[in-house]
């Protein structure tokens, strides 16, 4: 591959460059939920996908369908997210952690294909779209006030502002009594339990806080896409999540900032790659190129870029 076999013109334009902060951001908020699972919590989550489908499904039907107002369903889908999250976690977490690795993956396969096949509600393989008009204004108004006819800009600093405060916010928790038992739970639980920890409940909490980060994420994809449809949320999008947490480091908030913006700056870098080759081998290649990314770091670095090998305990 020479440098004349890549299209370099895309990458002087701010408008591919905010496309990519916009999926990096979503992403990172997406992944605080993998990271306060799997890193700090030490139960493997493969689900993640359908708590965010849930969040931008719900939002969306609110509007659409029961014409609520659109910041009015944004607390209601959420809600509605964390009340899955429940139900999923109270049979399942349970389980030995294999079984409910294999349990999540089941759950988010469900939803989509419930999103598939309750056309009623979610018009099936014909998507939603529309619900938006409310954060379509706002958007208008932030661009009028930055003087710029980059539609993506307003989406993008929402996007980055939230991600910023929601990790100070979990930051900050780690440090709490409850994020030092979430360590406990996470490097013994029997230990944890035998100091009189309710370990179950713990997870559980953890549980419904990643669902709540993944419907924020779910929202804001719905919002950078315009349209809801279900192969949008198919498992691919949990596991990309845990490449970026692969990447940037078990237990590292600063990692997910780090891996969300490296790897989708591959992903997407590597579009415009201009081979003689279909466009089905092109989207391979492409994967095949991050693949190859991430298995050089495991030999060479396997905690991440900021991850500590002190920190690569999971629970059982």
């Amino acid at each position: 591959m020479t440098l004349s076999s890549i299209s370099f013109s895309a990458f002087g334009q701010a408008e591919f460059w905010i496309g990519v902060g916009v999926l990096a951001g979503i992403y990172g908020i997406f992944v605080l939920g993998l990271q306060l699972n799997v890193g700090f919590t030490g139960i493997i989550n493969f689900g993640q996908v359908g708590f965010m489908s849930i969040g931008a499904y719900a939002m969306a039907i609110l509007v659409l369908k029961a014409h609520w107002s659109f910041w009015l369903s944004l607390p209601a889908a959420t809600a509605v997210a964390v009340a899955t999250g429940l139900l999923i976690g109270l049979p399942s977490l349970r389980l030995r952690a294999d079984y409910f690795a294999i349990a999540t993956i089941a759950f988010a396969e469900i939803i989509r294909y419930v999103a598939e096949n309750a056309r009623g509600l979610t018009n099936g393989n014909i998507g939603l779209l529309g619900f938006d008009s409310s954060w379509v204004s706002v958007s208008n108004s932030i661009q009028g006030w930055l003087s710029t006819s980059e539609i993506q800009l307003p989406l993008l600093l929402v996007t980055w502002g939230l991600f910023g405060v929601l990790t100070v916010v979990m930051r900050r928790v780690q440090g709490t009594p409850w994020g030092r038992v979430l360590r406990a739970v996470r490097e013994d639980e029997d230990a944890a339990r035998a100091l009189g920890k309710n370990v179950f409940s713990y997870k559980l909490q953890s549980l419904a806080i990643a669902a709540t980060l993944g419907s924020l994420a779910g929202y804001l994809l719905a919002l950078d896409l315009a349209f809801l449809s279900p192969d949008q949320f198919d498992p691919s999008v949990t596991f990309t999540g845990y490449a970026v947490l692969i990447l940037g480091g078990l237990a590292s908030y600063v990692g997910i900032a780090a891996g969300t913006a490296i790897l989708w700056v591959l992903l997407e870098g590597t579009r415009f790659i201009n081979l003689p080759l279909s466009a089905e081998q092109i989207a391979a290649l492409r994967f095949v190129i991050v693949g190859a990314v991430l298995i050089g770091l495991m030999a060479f670095r396997p905690q991440g870029l900021f991850g500590k090998r002190e920190e690569m305990v999971l629970g059982g």
